[in-house]
This record gives C-alpha cells, sequence and structure tokens, in this order.
C-alpha cells in the first residue's frame, strides 16, 4: 500500500480492461520476445496461461521469471542486470511484485536511480530524480486489489534501515491490464482487505488535509460511496459461503487504481495520510500484513481526529465522509461517530486487527517510525513521538476478531 503522490510529468498508464488489450499493445511494439515476471503464488495459473495466449496470438516468443518475497535492493539490482535488455516485460502478481518489476525496469535503464537508492539516510522517503524513464516498456498485470501498484508512480522497498518509499515519474507502468482471470485465486479475507486499503488511503488523503476542495472532494465521496458498497457484497458473499464473482472483484480492481489518479487529489497535500506512515512501520516490525496494522490503527486515529486534534486531520472533513460513507452501505451502522463507525465496518467486513507486542516493543517501533517520518521531515508533521507511542499503543490493545 502507497500514499498518493501526484507525478504529472511523467504520462499516465494506460488501461486494458481485458488481456485482449494486450494483444493489441504488443503487435504495436516491434520486439519479438516477451519476458514474463510472475509470482510464485501464481505461477502457472489461469492469468500466465492467458498472457503467454495473447503473446502466441500476436506472434511473440515468451520466457519467463519466477519472483517470491518483496525482495530489497540486492536483489532487484540482479533482476534489473538481468532485465536491462529485454524488449518488454509482462509482470504478473500482487503488488509486491510488480514494485519490483518497475523498480528493476527504471534501476536496469538508469544507473544513477542505484546511486540514490543506496544513499544510506534518515528519511523513510526517497524521491528519485524526474528525469529518470524506463527504457523497456512494462505491462502491469494485477492479481490482488488494494494496492493500485499497476497506476502509481511509488513503490516500496525493504533495506536495513526498515521499509522504504520510493518515488519517480519513471516508475509507472506503461500499460496496466484489469482482467478478473487474474484475482480468482484471491481469497476472500485478502479481498475484503484490499477494498478497505482502498478506503484507507482515500479517507486518509481526504480527512488528513484540512483544505476544501470541491471537485477533488465530490471525487473522493464517489468512490467511497461505491467502494464501501463493494466492500458490503465482499463481506455478504463471504456470510453465506461463496466466492466473490469476476465482476465484483473487477469492479474493486478498478477502484483500487482509480485511487491513485492525480485528479484526485490536485491540491491536496501529499502527506495528508499520516496513517499510513504508522501502518508501513507497525506491520514490517510486527511481521504482520499491513492492512491489520491499519486496520488496528484506524480506530484511535479517527479518534484523534474527532476529538479534534488538527494535527492528525480535520474533524468536519471526517464527519462529511463518514456521512457518505454510512449512506451508501448496505449494513446500518454509527453514522454520527466515525471511529465507532469504522470499527464496525471491520468487524461487519471480516477484517483481522489483532496485534500482540509487549510495551517495549511498541515504544521501539515508535521511535523509529518518528525517526523515518518525523523529527522536522514534512510526512508526519508536528507530530512527536508521544502522539504516534499513543496511537500505536492503544493500536496493539485492540481485540482480537474472528476471521470469518
Amino acid at each position: 500500500m502507497e500514499p498518493v503522490w501526484s507525478l504529472s510529468r511523467h504520462p499516465l498508464t494506460r488501461v486494458a480492461y481485458g488481456l485482449d488489450g494486450l494483444s493489441q499493445w504488443l503487435t504495436r511494439h516491434a520486439g519479438r520476445r516477451l519476458t514474463i515476471l510472475v509470482d510464485a503464488a501464481v505461477a502457472d495459473g489461469e492469468a500466465e496461461a492467458r498472457v503467454r495466449e495473447r503473446a502466441a496470438w500476436a506472434d511473440r516468443d515468451t520466457e519467463r521469471t519466477v519472483l517470491s518475497g518483496p525482495g530489497d535492493l540486492a536483489s532487484v539490482t540482479r533482476l534489473a542486470a538481468d532485465l536491462a535488455d529485454r524488449e518488454f516485460v509482462v509482470a504478473i502478481g500482487g503488488g509486491s511484485l510488480l514494485d519490483q518489476a518497475k523498480l528493476a525496469v527504471l534501476l536496469g535503464s538508469d544507473p544513477a536511480v542505484g546511486e540514490r537508492l543506496a544513499v544510506r539516510q534518515r528519511s523513510g522517503l526517497v524521491l528519485l530524480s524526474a528525469d529518470s524513464a524506463p527504457r523497456v516498456p512494462l505491462v502491469a498485470v494485477p492479481t490482488t486489489v488494494g494496492t493500485g501498484s499497476e497506476l502509481s508512480g511509488a513503490v516500496c522497498l525493504s533495506t536495513p534501515e526498515g521499509k522504504r518509499l520510493v518515488l519517480g515519474n519513471g516508475l509507472q507502468p506503461e500499460v496496466a491490464v484489469y482482467d478478473a482471470v487474474a484475482t480468482r485465486t484471491l481469497p476472500g479475507d485478502l479481498l475484503a482487505e484490499g477494498v478497505l486499503e482502498v478506503l484507507f488511503r482515500l479517507a486518509g488523503m481526504y480527512a488528513g488535509d484540512h483544505r476544501e476542495l470541491p471537485t477533488e472532494d465530490a471525487f473522493a465521496e464517489t468512490l467511497l460511496r461505491r467502494l464501501v458498497r463493494l466492500g458490503d457484497e465482499v463481506a455478504a458473499a463471504r456470510a453465506a459461503g461463496t466466492a466473490p464473482g469476476d465482476a465484483l472483484r473487477l469492479e474493486i480492481a478498478k477502484l483500487s487504481g482509480l485511487s491513485h489518479q492525480p485528479w484526485l487529489n490536485l491540491g491536496r497535500d501529499p502527506c495528508a495520510c499520516k496513517g499510513w506512515y504508522l501502518a508501513n512501520e507497525l506491520s514490517t516490525a510486527l511481521g504482520v500484513r499491513k492492512m491489520t496494522a491499519a486496520a488496528a490503527l484506524l480506530p484511535p486515529l479517527w479518534q484523534r481526529i474527532t476529538r479534534p486534534d488538527p494535527r492528525w486531520g480535520s474533524a468536519p472533513r471526517l464527519a462529511r465522509l463518514w456521512r457518505a460513507v454510512s449512506a451508501a452501505r448496505t449494513v446500518p451502522g454509527p453514522v454520527d461517530d466515525p471511529a465507532a463507525g469504522i470499527d464496525a465496518l471491520l468487524d461487519d467486513w471480516g477484517i483481522r486487527r489483532s496485534l500482540d507486542a509487549p510495551p517495549e516493543r511498541v515504544a521501539e517501533v515508535a521511535r523509529a517510525t518518528v525517526r523515518a517520518w518525523g523529527q522536522g521531515l514534512p510526512t508526519l508533521g508536528a507530530l512527536t513521538l508521544a502522539d504516534v507511542h499513543e496511537v500505536m499503543a492503544e493500536a496493539v490493545g485492540a481485540p482480537a476478531l474472528a476471521a470469518r
């Protein structure tokens, strides 16, 4: 999961709905050999088979590399060397796989990217040169929902200092392909977490910035209303013991990508989603999925916004957002208390949010978070170590939820 940043100098990624769009794209490129990067979790699956079929239709040869794990600078550097002379690349997998592919393609095209990534620094944010551009065309086929990596100019990279957010104009893929086939193996709980990830990103940007932006606010409210309706549909399917259908998953994937579009956040503070930085550090340190950490953080974080504490966000904007969300839900819940409302939504969607860590570990994570994202850096703004530690301590003390 990445927060939203505007990267207006780079052309927008083209979007194709259905893998047939890959065939048309291939015929417009002179290269003869297609390199497939595929996540080990979906290797030899239906999505990869469809990509091979489309390549054969376009009279292109294929080769493949299977990747597993989140990757680090060393593994991405090796991948970059391997991809440097390729003609075009199709990456099939979740956000971690797509992040590795995006960074490797850019790194193989511009050695200065590697030099920038190798610099040891306190900040968790790494900005690449606006002039860095990939030489190898990249097509992203997401097999999960939520991260929106297929349309973003950001990647998460594991380093000895912790997970870093890398931003660069050249990190956006040339094409993103959404196909329901690609998400058929996605478990229901991860689909629900993917919906939450988009909500977390949209709501964080909307409520975290105090500025009124009527057009952008209307876009965000529309996406959020649609999103929670789809999230309720996923929850209903899981409760009934049925798999969410192709059409439902494809609609969620569309919203996941749309949440990264620059027109949605024009004029907003790019650091508005404070919760992202806390979730990033908490999930990495405790070895849990980022949405497990985000779900645990949301109620105490929203409680602080509504107190109000303007350093975390805008109480009036959060209240307005939650009224819009509540009106769209198919399941009734608290309307006038956003923190209680999001708590009920997490219950309804069966989102796990049980965290376990001793107090001294929580304090250590809070210090690492402030070191990487605060203390004069714009990402955490005026928030102090005490502020961050208090929210994290409450999140770790959240009650466990039974999985559905």
